[in-house]
């Protein structure tokens, strides 16, 4: 009997695991990434999605360039020196993803993973009170054996590039994060600690609380573009109040001349009358 017990609570523990396993397989499979570049009209934009039981649960619209230093051999054989690759994010790159109620991450790749941006974000509270969602990490995995961008390439090879302490693009929750002017970040290579710069624009992300499928929610507007906004605006509306002041004072002289007019004595219109007039 008690090896039959025994057995029995075997039995029921790895059927557990098993369905612990198949569950998490399940929800695995119901997450998927969406490359849906093909609807931007800008060609340097793409436009990428994780999905989560058919539903969008994470969503990010840039334009992506990539600085990335790399060693080629001098001309004598000896000494290294520094080239510079420039890389853009192609449109079509492969998706993957995952979201969750306080973390998500998209990984997004391309030429056979050869090249792999990932990006990471956190959910959380500022001063207890206000929500906010943020670029917690973002990392570069690119591969300088790679010809058809890095020529001539000492040692080449696979490295990964990461941010450190990072925390950027806070966006208020419930709310996509908007930005046409360019956001550079530089992260630190496990190439001999090269700096590898993201060059993003043309920015709407937005990682938690996507009300509709495929649809944005309310935009959050970078710093960057509101003080663009403004000095595009200020002008017009320095000018509307110099016009408005301009009217203003010349309504007034206007009245002015008029009150006074009316007040200094009237010459007699009538030639006959000028013989009352006593000098």
């Amino acid at each position: 009997m008690e090896m039959l017990g025994f057995r029995t609570l075997v039995s029921g523990r790895v059927l557990l695991c098993v369905l612990g396993i198949l569950a998490r397989s399940k929800v695995l499979a119901e997450q998927e990434g969406e490359n849906l570049s093909g609807l931007s009209t800008n060609p340097d934009k793409g436009i990428y999605a994780v999905r989560e039981n058919g539903t969008t649960c994470l969503m990010v619209e840039f334009a992506v360039r990539f600085v990335v230093p790399y060693d080629v051999l001098a001309l004598n054989g000896i000494d290294l020196i520094t080239e510079q690759s420039y890389l853009a994010l192609p449109r079509g790159a492969e998706i993957e993803g995952k979201c969750g109620s306080t973390e998500a991450e998209i990984h997004i790749s391309w030429k056979n993973n050869a090249y792999t941006l990932r990006i990471y974000f956190t959910k959380e509270f500022r001063d207890q009170e206000n929500e906010v969602w943020k670029f917690s990490k973002v990392q570069f995995v690119y591969d300088t054996s790679e010809t058809s961008n890095f020529i001539n390439a000492y040692n080449p090879g696979k490295h990964t590039a990461n941010s450190h302490h990072l925390s950027a693009l806070v966006t208020p929750a419930g709310r996509s994060y908007v930005c046409q002017a360019q956001q550079t970040l530089t992260l630190i290579s496990t190439d001999h600690q090269k700096g590898v710069t993201v060059a993003m624009s043309d920015i709407q992300i937005q990682p938690f609380d996507i009300n509709s499928d495929f649809i944005f929610s309310e935009p959050f507007k970078c710093i960057t573009d509101q003080r663009e906004r403004l000095e595009e605006t200020l002008p017009l509306v320095l000018g509307f109040i110099l016009c408005l002041i301009i009217g203003i004072t010349l309504t007034v002289y206007h009245f002015h001349l008029k009150l006074t007019a009316q007040q200094q004595p009237q010459l007699p219109r009538d030639r006959s009358m000028y013989k009352n007039i006593h000098l």
